[in-house]
């Protein structure tokens, strides 16, 4: 996830750049907006690692949707953008931070420490992104 994320900013960087992509006004207030939001649901590593399991998963549902809203709003290269970044985020879809009692989980697993951080690390590295869509 956090190696699909990388290669995603980093062309998303690149494209800035060279100016083969130049945001429009509307591409960069979703940015903003998506940044502010990615910021709002997955802050430090410091603060996301005092959270239960139960809680850093759902912050890390709430960036999705975040991403996902964002998406409903634009077109062209910054939609293509986030469309990569939600698909390399849905194995979190999959997560499930309960035990799963006596009942069916559909397929839902539990991620380890190390799959939470990384997942939060990659969030991290979309809002600085969209923050430099933002002001680009």
């Amino acid at each position: 996830m956090q190696t699909v994320i990388k290669e995603l900013t980093d062309e998303a960087e690149r494209q800035l750049r060279h100016r083969t992509w130049v945001p429009t006004p509307a591409d960069r207030t979703v940015a903003k907006k998506a940044a502010t939001e990615l910021y709002a649901a997955v802050g430090t590593p410091r603060s996301q690692r005092a959270l239960s399991d139960v809680d850093r998963l759902a912050h890390l549902r709430e960036a999705l949707a975040a991403l996902a809203i964002a998406l409903a709003h634009v077109h062209g290269r910054l939609a293509w953008f986030l469309g990569a970044a939600v698909t390399a985020l849905t194995p979190i879809l999959h997560w499930r931070a309960l035990p799963p009692g006596d009942g069916f989980t559909f397929g839902a697993v539990q991620p380890t420490l190390q799959e939470y951080g990384e997942a939060e690390d990659a969030v991290r590295l979309l809002r600085a992104t969209l923050a430099g869509i933002a002001t680009a």
